[in-house]
């Protein structure tokens, strides 16, 4: 009993069946040729950065920033520890301005009012805020404006970021 084997790259070759390797080939080149041409990913370095808020009344503590780009297009999320949540609040229920100063001078804002739930007690966190950069940008954290059931809570950057700005 002979055995055929199904899906072999050069199957049929001479036959008129299969795809044959020529077509496999030119398949493949295309594909690569479509891969080199495709715009880069533009990358945000460092893509983490800590820093420490004073929030006021309502505290203070550490912030953890995570930003990404999508070309002029940028994202911050904040995770901090500086607010805790005195009730449980929904997702997207938390209106953020995260304030960062630009190039060193001037400023810059990222806003939103995304958010995963958060429990009693718990961490307030924020984003993604959206925001837009320029090449070459380079922002560091100034101040993050948080309402939360209609309050408002202020906290202002008492560290620098750690590594480093973020640069776009």
């Amino acid at each position: 009993m002979k055995q055929r084997r199904s899906g072999t790259l050069g199957e049929g070759i001479g036959t008129g069946t299969g795809i044959g390797i020529r077509t496999a080939v030119g398949l493949a080149i295309a594909a690569a040729g479509t891969l080199a041409m495709a715009p880069a990913s533009t990358a945000v370095t460092p893509g983490t950065a800590t820093l420490a808020f004073d929030c006021g009344s309502y505290g203070s503590g550490t912030a953890t920033l995570t930003a990404t780009q999508d070309g002029t297009a940028a994202t911050i999320s904040v995770s901090t520890s500086a607010i805790s949540s005195p009730l449980n609040i929904g997702a997207n229920s938390v209106r953020s301005t995260l304030t960062l100063t630009r190039n060193g001078s001037g400023t810059t804002e990222f806003t939103g009012n995304a958010n995963p739930a958060i429990p009693a007690g718990g961490p307030v966190s924020t984003g993604p805020l959206k925001g837009t950069v320029a090449a070459g940008d380079s922002l560091e954290a100034g101040s993050l404006k948080v309402v939360v059931l209609g309050i408002t809570a202020t906290c202002k950057a008492t560290s620098p970021q750690s590594p480093g700005p973020f640069v776009f």
